[in-house]
């Protein structure tokens, strides 16, 4: 067998010392670690096993079907051994110095296998093509079983395509090239380090692997994210309202208020200066308000979504009014808080309340009927299992949700790290908006009840009075104000073909917008950085099928960013001088970012 490609200088052997104090770290933490398991553990007795899940019994309705067709079975079975023979070809013509052309490849965007020896290296290849060869026929063999429900197929294409990412070559020392030669120039001290990576990661999650993503000591809030200028003007028990200081002259007429999710933080929109939407906005001559919302805790157990309507979106655009002396103003949602701003705007319709003039929508759900891969952990069973975690505490820990949505991307959100982290030794590089994605928030029992009931399990905010909000049910054809929507293409948390039936639902036709990329940088997409681009149709149709949309779509260069500010522009009526926050009608209470954002996930603000 031939020497790896790759030469990588030899390290001397470590100092006798350092490694001995490593070696007690480890033994000390994880010595700490097991006897706390070990008490928890006595304290909750024996736990029978379930499956609140529902995979294990969509796993046996699975294998129920496909035994029953065994014709199929026996060519699945055949294939694969075909496969494996070709591959046995392909090797032995690698030995005799040939360049045969791969049995198995992996996909371009697939960042696994980038290491120069996963191609150059014989073993390292054959370990790779027989592991995607296999990964391929399982995948397929079990997603084309005949009779089974949409909903059980679901899931075992979802968990089938955990257990196979779980199984890659790369996430083992001795399979993964790169680990198993740093291994050697180490002499294993990487993996001492990356044990020692794990047992901080299981120390930090109380118990629980919280896998770190990123330097989290090289942020601060209000230092090197979320440092646009501010004031936070008005609070209550649910948000802060934060007003940032103009950068022009003469700013739009119209203040633009901006309603984020409370799955995560606000400053998604403002990390840093060249990719903060806050800022640039601010920048186009806007006067910009957004709400930071409440970190809940037990006390807010029974806050509904109805209290995220009237004392968040309300109680903000009444103190926007207030501080600026206007009659309108335009209004920004993104995600969970687009969806909350079409249910406000749907109110207000009721009671005509016109004070909002425009809206935009941040890759939001209207329509709930398609709602991707979230499918596979919302159904009747696991919505009654959530709902019993919080009622016992008040809420939901924002690390579950951060879990839900990080098996979504698997490879680049879990596995890329536990290479990283636990088998190369290495700490994670800072990225503010990995920092961000860290830094998840709680949901109240009440809301998020609601939420997975009446909008997933049953989509009743896309049939007219199919919710009711402070005592008006919410029909979302009485909205009839300028609309933006802007979706991403690749996004695995509010595809774009989802977002598009909810647009349809809108009394009046949106101007619909796709991005390139996913649910956060597609939108976190700042001009400066020229990628992506967007499609967009000029004629303005919004036709019954998404996929016409598209077809007839033409494709931009450069950020959305500037054609939803060319959009905006064109929905105001004029320019006024510029407002500071400290000259307001209303108090300064804070510099921003302000308190409520800082809440970390085991304190929140009294």
């Amino acid at each position: 067998m031939a020497a790896p490609q790759t030469e990588t200088p030899k390290a001397e052997l470590p100092d006798p010392q350092e490694v001995a104090r490593t070696y007690a770290e480890v033994a000390q933490r994880a010595s700490k670690l097991l006897t706390e398991h070990m008490q928890r553990e006595s304290k909750r007795g024996i736990q029978p096993p379930s499956d609140e899940l529902g995979v294990a019994q969509a796993f046996l309705d699975m294998m129920n079907k496909l035994l029953a067709d065994p014709y199929r079975l026996a060519t699945a079975q055949m294939n694969l051994v075909w496969d494996y023979f070709s591959l046995w070809q392909h090797s032995m013509q690698r030995l005799w110095g040939l360049s045969p052309t791969p049995v198995a490849a992996p996909d371009k965007s697939d960042k696994r296998f980038k290491h120069e020896d996963w191609q150059d290296h014989f073993l390292f290849d054959f370990i790779k093509q027989s592991y995607l060869i296999t990964a391929r026929h399982i995948h397929d063999t079990v997603s084309s079983v005949d009779g089974l429900d949409e909903e059980s197929q679901q899931k075992v294409n979802f968990y089938t395509r955990q257990y196979i990412d779980a199984l890659a070559p790369s996430n083992f020392a001795f399979t993964n090239p790169e680990v198993f030669q740093e291994t050697m120039r180490s002499h294993g001290q990487n993996l001492i380090k990356g044990f020692n990576n794990l047992l901080r990661d299981v120390e930090e999650g109380d118990g629980k692997l919280r896998i770190r993503m990123t330097d989290t000591s090289a942020f601060e809030l209000g230092k090197n994210v979320a440092t646009t200028p501010g004031k936070v003007v008005f609070q209550n028990d649910m948000m802060q309202l934060l007003q940032y200081t103009p950068s022009t002259a003469k700013v739009n007429t119209r203040p633009l208020l901006i309603v984020p999710p409370w799955i995560n933080k606000y400053y998604v929109l403002d990390l840093r200066d060249k990719n903060s939407f806050i800022k640039w906005a601010v920048d186009q001559g806007n006067t910009v308000f957004v709400i930071s919302w409440v970190n809940p805790d037990a006390r807010h157990a029974e806050k509904s979504f109805d209290s995220y309507l009237s004392e968040g979106v309300l109680a903000a655009l009444d103190a926007v009014i207030e501080q600026t002396g206007v009659k309108e103003v335009n209004a920004a949602g993104y995600c969970l808080g687009g969806t909350l701003l079409a249910s406000t705007l749907a109110y207000m319709a009721a009671k005509k309340d016109k004070r909002i003039a425009s809206a935009t929508f941040f890759t939001t759900l209207l329509d709930f009927s398609q709602p991707g891969e979230l499918g596979v952990f919302i159904d009747e069973p696991q919505v009654q299992g959530l709902e019993k975690k919080m009622a016992a505490r008040g809420y939901l820990e924002g690390s579950e949700m951060a879990t839900t949505f990080n098996m979504l991307r698997a490879n680049d959100l879990i596995w890329s790290f536990v290479v990283n982290n636990y088998l190369m030794g290495k700490d994670p590089f800072p990225f503010d908006l990995l920092y961000w994605n860290s830094d998840s928030t709680r949901l109240p029992a009440k809301m998020h009840s609601f939420y997975l009931r009446k909008m997933y399990l049953e989509n009743a905010l896309s049939e007219p009075g199919g919710i009711e909000l402070c005592g008006v049910k919410i029909d979302l054809s009485k909205i009839n104000v300028p609309c933006y929507f802007i979706s991403t293409i690749e996004d695995h948390i509010a595809p774009w073909k989802s977002t598009y039936l909810g647009a349809l639902r809108l009394g009046k036709t949106p101007r619909f917008v796709l991005g390139g990329s996913g649910h956060i940088a597609g939108i976190v997409n700042p001009p400066v950085a020229n990628k992506y681009g967007f499609w967009v149709r000029e004629d303005g149709k919004l036709p019954d099928n998404s996929e016409d949309w598209l077809k007839d779509a033409s494709h931009q260069a450069g950020s959305w960013w500037t054609d939803w500010q060319a959009w905006a522009q064109a929905q105001d009526p004029g320019q006024v001088a510029a407002r500071d926050p400290a000259t307001g009608k209303l108090p300064v209470l804070e510099d921003a970012p302000g308190s409520y954002v800082k809440a970390r996930l085991d304190k929140a603000p009294r």
